[in-house]
């Protein structure tokens, strides 16, 4: 029997589209997904875990770092279940990228 990855889990997420050879394939998708919204032309796999400022912060994972035709760029982040404080933690999360 074959073996199979979901693509709805960090680990099969990064699996599949997390890695330098498998950078076309995840643009591709990606702009499918923003028909409309935004062009991707870019995206960097750097360390995505931004460690805490302080003992008491939260850490940071990003999935995808992304730029766009227009020079812009943005941060994916792949959510598989109801976050009920996604607004806030969106905030949070843009906060660090743009302070780093």
């Amino acid at each position: 029997m074959g073996k199979f990855i979901n693509p709805f889990t960090d680990f099969g997420f990064h699996r599949i589209f997390g890695q330098e050879v498998h950078k076309e394939l995840l643009i591709d998708f990606l702009n499918q997904l923003l028909i409309g919204e935004r062009q991707i032309v870019d995206i960097t796999f750097q360390n995505p875990i931004l460690q805490p400022e302080t003992i008491d912060d939260r850490g940071v994972i990003f999935d995808i770092h992304c730029r766009d035709d227009k020079g812009g760029w943005f941060v994916v982040e792949m959510q598989n279940g109801a976050q009920p404080y996604f607004y806030n933690r969106g905030i949070y999360y843009l906060s660090r990228a743009i302070s780093n």
